[in-house]
């Protein structure tokens, strides 16, 4: 029998400065009204200067792990979902996977827009039933603040940054994730979309000038896709999950914009306190905007054991995603001795040691003088 993919641990970071609609009106060409009229958007929360991708996906991770009870030597799989990784190679995950000390995890980007974290929440789910990965760390993580154009009020008002993670272990007691869908739509990649940095379009004095570096979206578009596909993937995942749409009791959509939510709401029948939103605390954070949610709704308690929980997201691509979760409470764990605790905490806190002791010892290997060069 195939075993069943439970989330064991979740675990958020939101960097600590806000970026209010009021601080906006002073750098743009717009309104607090006009900003929460069209998006429902108060406040986002912006990187600090010493801050990436991959430093607040760590610090997702390590709360997450410790709410799982688990070291960073246990993962089989670090996957993090990001379109604004620390760079095009290599991958934002190992960045994660070295700072944890997680040296036996597989480590892998996802680039799916702001499906991303339902496509690699998808990954994990497979790996675990496959009997390929027994506890695996998925992680939505983006630092869009430094891919907007600043100038541009109808895109820089919509972003934020921040990160969130879910810690994913195999179990033989049904539930967990019950069932997830996928899907994409290429023929629509020109409409939101970073034009440059790729092999495409290089980066040049040019492509600097022109902002070809910042996102860029037709917004109605977008919207038009959105409103569609957000209900539909809910009602396939739920066909797909054998369950009636009456047996949803949480829904945590994309935080894209609120018309678009509420939109959906009202094609799926459901009640409004059925679907959660945190959209006017941070705003588009992309990948990371469900593991973020599902942080906060876990941590209010306002889902159960035994709550069914669906995540649906949309993004550039065109993507989609969505899954089925029943959510389960994981049992008290039993009381460690005092230097085990200690142990796990050092485990966290030093994780990056034995990452750049390899990296030293590397170099001092190759400080060495070859053979050749003594001949």
């Amino acid at each position: 029998m195939s075993p069943y993919a439970h989330i064991a641990g979740w675990g958020m970071y939101a960097p600590a400065r806000v970026l209010s609609n009021q601080d906006l009106e002073h750098m743009v060409d717009t309104t607090d009204e006009w900003i929460r009229s069209r998006t429902g958007i108060v406040e986002r929360r912006i990187a600090g200067e010493k801050e990436s991708t991959a430093t607040m996906a760590v610090e997702a991770a390590r709360r997450a792990l410790a709410r799982a009870h688990l070291s960073p030597r246990q993962l089989d799989a670090i996957i993090v979902a990001t379109i604004s990784p620390d760079h095009l190679t290599p991958a934002t995950a190992c960045l994660v996977q070295a700072a944890l000390g997680a040296d036996k995890a597989a480590a892998f980007d996802v680039s799916a827009g702001c499906s991303g974290f339902i496509y690699a929440l998808s990954l994990a789910q497979m790996g675990i039933t496959a009997g390929e990965w027994h506890s695996v760390l998925i992680i939505g993580a983006e630092t869009l603040s430094r891919f907007v154009n600043w100038e541009d009020r109808n895109t820089c008002v919509l972003f934020g940054d921040g990160a969130g993670a879910l810690v994913l272990t195999a179990s033989d007691q049904p539930g967990g994730v019950l069932a997830c869908v996928l899907g994409a739509d290429g023929s629509g990649a020109d409409l939101l979309v970073i034009p440059a940095g790729g092999s495409r379009m290089p980066a040049s004095p040019a492509t600097l000038e022109q902002h070809a570096h910042t996102i860029h979206m037709d917004g109605r578009a977008v919207f038009r896709f959105a409103t569609h596909i957000l209900p539909e993937a809910v009602e396939q995942v739920m066909r797909k999950a054998g369950l009636p749409l009456t047996a949803i009791d949480m829904v945590i959509p994309h935080q894209a914009n609120m018309r678009i939510i509420e939109a959906a709401r009202k094609k799926l029948r459901l009640p409004e306190e059925a679907f959660f939103v945190n959209l006017y605390r941070y705003g588009n954070t992309s990948a990371a905007s469900i593991p973020i949610a599902l942080c906060e709704v876990a941590d209010h308690g306002l889902i159960n054991d035994g709550s069914l929980v669906v995540l649906v997201g949309f993004g550039a691509g065109l993507t989609w995603g969505a899954a089925a979760v029943r959510w389960g409470v994981a049992l008290p764990q039993p009381a460690r001795p005092w230097w085990q605790r200690a142990l796990y905490i050092a485990r966290l806190a030093f994780g990056r040691l034995p990452a750049f002791l390899r990296r030293l010892l590397y170099r001092l290997w190759q400080a060495l003088p070859s053979r050749r060069d003594e001949e």
